[in-house]
């Protein structure tokens, strides 16, 4: 609790102090939402990467893709899908999960550009993934490569508060069940084409709504409940 009441504030403006000028010093300047608000009072951008591989050391972002969430409102016209320009020539097997061919990321933004959209995009808002491991550490790492140091970001992650659900009950469950579409289906919830930055961060928006109403009922959670 006390992590949630104090850690994200104290720790931004203890990173804001040691920032260059620049994207990533705006983005901390401005103060996170209170964790005792309600989600539904809370800016959130729903946020996917997509990457050449799990491992932040080796691997790089191909595609970013990000969404608001305001008033309780997925916000449709706040959507953004960038390609990154990548070094090296992509595997095949990038090619086909991911429809990113290297003429694609060729012509794609650079990793910095991106970068600063996406901090300016995050600015006084909490980010929201499927599976945060990926995001946090891929970001963290862009954040190091660019300005020297990895900032605090307050994060949701749908993955958790579904294996929170789920850990409640009295049986056992495959973890199969917590990947992004498995849930979705569970809501009934539409079938997006996997592996797009913009789709899977509409799908992880649209999710969270499913998971907070089952949570809930019909009182919106406070944001401390839901932080990773």
């Amino acid at each position: 609790m006390l992590h949630h009441l104090f850690g994200y504030e104290a720790k931004r403006k203890r990173s804001l102090r040691k920032a260059p000028d620049g994207a990533l010093k705006e983005f901390l300047s401005v103060p996170f939402p209170a964790v005792q608000e309600r989600v539904d009072n809370i800016p959130i951008l729903a946020v996917d990467f997509e990457t050449t591989g799990l491992s932040p050391v080796k691997d790089q972002i191909l595609s970013i893709g990000y969404i608001g969430i305001e008033n309780n409102e997925i916000r449709l016209a706040s959507a953004c899908h960038k390609v990154i320009q990548t070094r090296g020539k992509l595997a095949e097997e990038n090619v086909v999960i991911h429809q990113i061919t290297d003429d694609a990321k060729f012509q794609g933004e650079s990793l910095q550009d991106a970068v600063e959209d996406l901090l300016q995009a995050l600015a006084g808002k909490v980010m929201l993934v499927h599976y945060a491991r990926i995001e946090k550490s891929f970001l963290e790492k862009a954040c190091l490569q660019l300005y020297g140091m990895t900032p605090v970001f307050p994060i949701i992650d749908t993955l958790m508060i579904a294996k929170r659900r789920l850990d409640k009950r009295s049986v056992a469950y495959d973890p199969s069940e917590l990947r992004l579409f498995t849930l979705r289906d569970r809501y009934a919830l539409p079938r997006y084409n996997a592996h797009n930055a913009l789709s899977d961060a509409l799908a992880t928006a649209e999710l969270f709504f499913a998971e907070v109403a089952k949570m809930s009922g019909r009182s919106s959670p406070a944001l401390k409940s839901v932080l990773l």
